[in-house]
């Protein structure tokens, strides 16, 4: 269990959501492991299978403290709530500001800057981890690219200039991501970025993980009351989960990128693990794909500490805490979007 401005996340599968007077109780093999006042709660999220009793669901409804459940991979499954609440406020407002460039740009830039900065993190850790492997005059050249794309950032107002200042920084970076590969380089080796298909192993395992980050994004924001189809950054198409994409920028060097420079370099994949197709498109056999979940589920566990909340939490709910912090801020709580940066 885990408590983040209010809101309770649940992420042992095992653990039953009960009400004990006027307190949650998580419950484990009948025993109780927490209990937590109600009065102290905005919202609960669970993930897993055992769900919840109706009188903590009929007592939440009654508090108008939002219960929301996931599949134990973070699927989005449903949401119960009372009466009122803020969700219906929250959307209007989120729709508003879809509607107004100027404000768009605004959020959007604080989530292309977290992304550029991590992404330079990535490239910096490599440099410093494999000096002698990597070559450093060139990643670190592309490093003070990235830099100064962050400068350009400044207080951009215009949705094209900030897309346009992203494209290079990406572009750069995805440059020099091959330097960061250093085993069986000889399958593994990444040229650029190709999608829809992919078409060698690496944009494979690439695409694949921007899909599952994408899915999990999506269920973060319907957790928090938003709606993942209305973005900022990335314009309205029928659909496209385009605030999710939006969200996910920022994450994508450090879980995605990350996660996918792991699985090559601990060579916990293989060359063998792929099937190339008529088309030429790339794509993980059944047995890799299933592998491959494991591990981003394993993956997901591990902890963190959070930038800007100051807490330890786990990678899995790095999405949701950053959902949390973007409804904080279009409900006027925080004055701007702080987006999630890893040193």
């Amino acid at each position: 269990m885990k408590q983040l401005l209010n809101t309770v996340y649940v992420s042992d599968s095992e653990i039953y959501l009960a009400l004990k007077g006027q307190n949650l109780n998580l419950v484990k093999s009948n025993e109780t492991v927490a209990r937590v006042p109600l009065h102290n709660i905005e919202s609960i999220c669970t993930f897993g299978h055992q769900g919840a009793s109706p009188a903590l669901m009929s007592e939440c409804m009654r508090q108008n403290i939002s219960l929301t459940f996931f599949s134990g991979s973070g699927r989005f499954r449903g949401r119960v709530t009372g009466e009122s609440n803020g969700n219906v406020t929250l959307r209007k407002q989120q729709y508003r500001i879809s509607d107004d460039e100027v404000e768009c740009a605004r959020i959007s830039r604080h989530m292309i800057m977290g992304k550029i900065f991590n992404s330079e993190q990535l490239l910096k850790r490599t440099m410093r981890d494999h000096a002698l492997r990597v070559n450093t005059e060139r990643v670190g050249d592309t490093v003070k690219r990235l830099k100064e794309s962050r400068k350009m950032l400044g207080d951009c107002c215009e949705l094209e200039t900030l897309r346009g200042i992203e494209g290079q920084a990406a572009s750069a970076y995805f440059n020099v991501f091959d330097e960061c590969i250093l085993q069986q380089k000889e399958v593994f080796s990444f040229r650029s970025r190709n999608r829809r298909p992919p078409l060698d192993p690496v944009n494979a395992l690439l695409s694949f993980a921007y899909s599952l980050l994408a899915a999990e994004c999506a269920a973060a924001l319907e957790g928090v009351g938003l709606d993942s189809y209305v973005g900022f950054l990335h314009r309205d198409r029928p659909g496209r989960t385009s605030l999710a994409l939006d969200l996910m920028e920022e994450l994508r060097p450090i879980i995605a990128d990350r996660f996918v420079l792991k699985l090559i370099n601990r060579q916990q994949i293989n060359p063998d693990d792929f099937v190339v197709k008529e088309n030429k498109a790339v794509v993980l056999k059944d047995d890799t794909r299933r592998s491959f979940l494991q591990l981003w589920q394993k993956e997901k566990q591990e902890t963190f500490t959070h930038p800007f909340l100051k807490e330890k939490i786990q990678w899995g709910l790095a999405p949701h805490a950053q959902s949390l912090l973007l409804a904080r801020h279009l409900r006027g709580d925080l004055e701007a979007y702080p987006p999630i940066l890893i040193r």
